[in-house]
């Protein structure tokens, strides 16, 4: 039975929360300008059938190209810790960098216990995106006149023991509850005139996410007050002043957020030269 044979399916929160995620990425690819976004990030929000999600997203490369929504109701991914806890061995267990640099990020299985090596050199472990092969995993750091640094998501748990001489390990992390269900990662190791960092930071896409969900709020702010200005029961400068308030609001969280991202991308390409540096001094290697 095809596509085109089934009724017209109801479409879930979950259903066009998946759209809105492959908007998101569309946009941050640049496939879509601002305003395509918008326009099918509305169309989205209005959907109440597959049949108005399919057209919305079927120009767009996905995690499955050729049926970015399919009519045939299938269970939605969930998004909650435990479909990230997955089991086996993980994809990769160790890293090393020697007067040069690693990185593990994006999708990929974080093992039970995950060993790394710098020395003259630095690696990044980013967990943000991976799944987890157990509820609590150890990711252990030996740093010698390098460093490594450990990116967690918001909601997990870090426990830090390393050991630092002339060097030392990040504890800011620390301290935190973690989301049910999260799983606990244990930051250990030695660092010897080196450094461990560990820092907790949203995806590039979740901040896209929250971006949105603070566009909407506003919008849904002053749709309220013209209600209000509309029935009589709010005057026209009070309602400017309102506005004029969001603005200001927004402006200030924009400018942080930006000086936030233009500082991460410093430190990145930063990153980025050092390790160049090392494998060009170790002949490329």
């Amino acid at each position: 039975m095809t596509d085109d044979e089934l009724p017209e399916l109801r479409a879930s929160d979950a259903d066009r929360e998946r759209v809105t995620e492959q908007l998101r990425d569309a946009l941050a690819e640049g496939r879509l300008d601002m305003e395509e976004f918008e326009e099918r990030l509305e169309a989205t929000y209005k959907a109440r059938t597959y049949g108005e999600l399919a057209p919305i997203t079927r120009d767009l490369p996905g995690p499955a190209a050729a049926a970015p929504v399919s009519m045939v109701k299938q269970p939605a991914e969930s998004g909650s810790w435990a479909g990230r806890i997955v089991g086996g061995e993980g994809s990769s267990a160790w890293a090393v960098a020697i007067m040069s640099g690693f990185e593990r990020k994006g999708r990929w299985t974080v093992p039970q216990r995950f060993n790394s090596f710098a020395f003259w050199g630095g690696g990044e472990i980013d967990l943000r995106e991976a799944n987890f092969a157990d509820r609590e995993v150890v990711i252990n750091c030996v740093a010698i006149m390098g460093g490594v640094n450990v990116v967690v998501p918001p909601g997990v748990e870090v426990v830090v023991r390393g050991i630092g001489i002339m060097g030392g390990f990040d504890h800011r992390e620390e301290g935190q509850p973690g989301e049910p269900g999260a799983p606990r990662v244990i930051v250990t190791g030695f660092a010897f005139w080196g450094g461990v960092g560990v820092e907790r930071k949203l995806t590039r896409a979740e901040r896209l996410r929250i971006k949105e969900e603070r566009r909407q709020e506003k919008l849904e702010r002053k749709a309220a007050r013209k209600e209000l200005q509309g029935s009589g029961s709010d005057s026209n400068g009070l309602g400017e002043m309102f506005d004029a308030l969001d603005e200001a609001r927004d402006l200030i969280r924009e400018r942080h957020e930006d000086r936030r991202e233009r500082h991460e991308e410093r430190r990145e390409r930063h990153r980025e030269r050092r390790e160049e540096r090392h494998r060009r001094r170790n002949g490329g290697y």
